[in-house]
């Protein structure tokens, strides 16, 4: 394995476990020649997963995209790296059930978002005013007395 930090092609593997949902192995390695560790992420090859968008044009599911939007939606928020993998992880075993491997991106956004509303009030209503497009602040308003009630 390459390192990221010199480009040396040799490394050795200090450490390897599985993903708690053991779609993926996780193995800590150290280069051999400056000796700085990194992590690498072993995955099985599949069939690629395909996302049906609103418009009901298809696109390859994307893990790195959806990670980058939970992390947009929880900026500068408490929430430790790992809770969002977490929820992406959820998200791809969902998709690797069905026998059609195919999703629509509202169930998608529905299972994030029910996982956000447990998880950080504040990064849930933020992730839903992106997923829901709302349009002005009276959505807005709506959806945040719908959280208050619920308590």
């Amino acid at each position: 394995m390459k390192c990221p930090f010199c480009g040396h092609e040799e490394s050795k593997v200090i450490d390897s476990r599985e993903s708690k949902k053991g779609i993926s192995i996780r193995r800590r390695r150290e280069c051999i020649a400056c000796g700085r560790r990194f992590t690498t992420y072993e995955k099985i090859e599949e069939i690629p997963y395909m996302i049906v968008k609103k418009d009901g044009s298809r696109q390859l599911f994307d893990r790195q995209k959806l990670l980058r939007g939970l992390l947009k939606a929880c900026e500068k928020r408490p929430i430790p790296v790992s809770k969002f993998e977490e929820i992406v992880e959820e998200v791809e075993s969902k998709l690797q059930e069905r026998p059609e491997k195919e999703m629509k991106a509202s169930e998608i956004g529905e299972m994030v978002m029910a996982r956000l509303k447990d998880l950080d009030k504040v990064a849930y209503v933020r992730f839903a005013s992106v997923y829901r497009e709302f349009r002005d602040v009276l959505e807005f308003k709506q959806e945040l007395e719908s959280l208050l009630r619920e308590k």
